[in-house]
């Protein structure tokens, strides 16, 4: 269970009870877990353009190395 679920089911008994404490806590558990799932997805999206950029690398690469030495100009001398 999440600590969003877990503060909406203390807010939601403290409202039933009258318990205003409770109830607050519950309030601030579920921001907490908020904040802690945006930051997992933050982290996720950071990764993920992590090995974006890699790829895109690995495949500049591959083209210089298939380009050559002379990037695919040929043989001009022997007429190829």
């Amino acid at each position: 269970m999440t600590d969003k679920a877990k503060g909406k089911m203390k807010e939601a008994a403290g409202a039933i009870t009258g318990d205003e404490d409770k109830k607050a806590e519950g309030h601030a558990q579920q921001r907490a877990g908020a904040a802690g799932e945006e930051a997992a997805q933050k982290e996720k999206t950071r990764q993920e353009q992590a090995k974006a950029k890699e790829a895109e690398r690995e495949r500049d690469k591959q083209e210089l190395k298939d380009k050559g030495l002379l990037g695919n100009l040929g043989d001009t001398l022997s007429g190829r």
